[in-house]
């Protein structure tokens, strides 16, 4: 026994001119998407004010700005015996800076997904 049955496709009209309809909002939306990465402008912005706070010496602001605080006051604690020797408090410094644009990288994109 077989069932015949008719389906119909209707297809949107094609422009005569073979141009898509330009629509300057969509056209924005679509850059600053790509701008910002699909996270906006605070999502982009974030990381680097981040590593801007960080390079504060002695603070690790940082570290409070992405709200792990106690990190923050560990590694204060830790540059005392640190600031003896320069070299390994400049590495201290210098991580500092990388992880917080790390931790604040990370917490863009899980609030994106």
């Amino acid at each position: 026994m077989e069932i015949e049955s008719e389906l119909t496709v209707t297809l949107p009209a094609e422009e005569k001119s073979g141009v898509l309809e330009w629509r300057p909002i969509r056209l924005v939306r679509a850059i600053w998407k790509e701008i910002t990465f699909g996270v906006g402008a605070w999502g982009t912005l974030r990381p680097l004010i981040t590593a801007l706070l960080a390079a504060v010496p002695f603070l690790f602001l940082g570290q409070h700005f992405n709200r792990q605080h106690r990190r923050g006051f560990d590694w204060t604690l830790l540059q005392i015996p640190l600031a003896l020797t320069v070299v390994l408090w400049v590495g201290l410094w210098g991580y500092s800076i990388f992880d917080a644009w790390k931790e604040a990288t990370q917490k863009v994109a899980a609030q994106q997904d």
